[in-house]
């Protein structure tokens, strides 16, 4: 079945199927389907609707805008000091990178160079360094939030395919996080460099950045952007909203070597939240 299903994915036309999900989930009517829709999706999946900011499903004027919903203040308590967690979900893996490769799951790994699209100078910031790959799951809060304090550098789309990003496709796709659609943001942090990188997948319609707004998708070409000497910097503290997913996938965090120890806790399949430390 897992055989079956990857298959399937390499088949469908992955781009037009996640626009049209896109265009559907930005709809703002007819009202009582949109309703209907997101009920429904709540009790499928088990979304805790009690810690939203707007709980109730009339609430929101696109399936988008519940999907990205804000939570009540204080059910995500950030972290007293270290490096906090960007997202609610679940660590796919966690670990040093080995010299440039990274692991994806057991028996499968990525290069450095292959996900940030070649970019030498940004590859030996990171060699040996650390990295911590969460997925978010369709029931997870979708925005993505500062783990250090941070001013922008620079960022990159880097165009790619659109297979899912479960466990399954995890194990059973090559270099999958590195061949998906992606953002890439480097920020300069008091501990030195950090990446984050946002992975796209089947059907998630875009993600979008607090500076810029959507990012993704664009054209199908790598673009690149130069923050560091913009007249107007952009400077996101620790724990404040850095961008979201419209519809959910996967978060990468890299650090240089020696910068972060990941708490004993923070283990392959272990759950997380927004905030929790990840390392001190």
């Amino acid at each position: 079945m897992d055989t079956l299903f990857i298959l399937l994915q390499r088949l469908l036309p992955q781009h037009a199927l996640s626009r049209l999900v896109g265009r559907l989930a930005a709809a703002k009517g007819p009202r009582w389907l949109k309703d209907r829709v997101i009920g429904a999706f709540a009790k499928h999946y088990a979304v805790d609707l009690e810690e939203a900011e707007r709980p109730f499903p009339e609430a929101y004027e696109s399936f988008n805008a519940f999907f990205t919903r804000a939570l009540k203040p204080g059910v995500r308590p950030l972290c007293s000091s270290g490096i906090a967690c960007p997202a609610d979900g679940a660590i796919s893996e966690i670990g040093d990178i080995d010299g440039q490769r990274i692991l994806q799951a057991k028996g499968r790994s990525f290069s450095l160079e292959a996900l940030l699209a070649g970019d030498r100078a940004r590859v030996e910031q990171f060699t040996g360094g650390s990295f911590a790959t969460i997925y978010l799951s369709p029931k997870d809060y979708h925005r993505v939030h500062m783990p250090l304090d941070g001013q922008l550098q620079a960022s990159s789309y880097v165009p790619g395919d659109l297979f899912s990003v479960n466990g399954t496709t995890a194990a059973g796709v090559d270099g999958l996080f590195a061949r998906n659609e992606r953002h890439i943001s480097y920020f300069d942090t008091p501990r030195g460099p950090m990446a984050m990188v946002l992975v796209g997948a089947m059907i998630v319609a875009g993600i979008e950045t607090v500076w810029a707004g959507q990012v993704a998708p664009q054209r199908r070409k790598v673009e690149r952007w130069d923050h560091a000497v913009t007249p107007s910097p952009v400077l996101l503290d620790r724990g404040s909203e850095m961008g979201r997913f419209l519809l959910g996938s996967t978060v990468i965090l890299l650090f240089p070597k020696g910068v972060a120890a990941w708490n004993e806790d923070c283990v392959a399949g272990a759950a997380v939240r927004m905030g929790q430390q990840l390392s001190a």
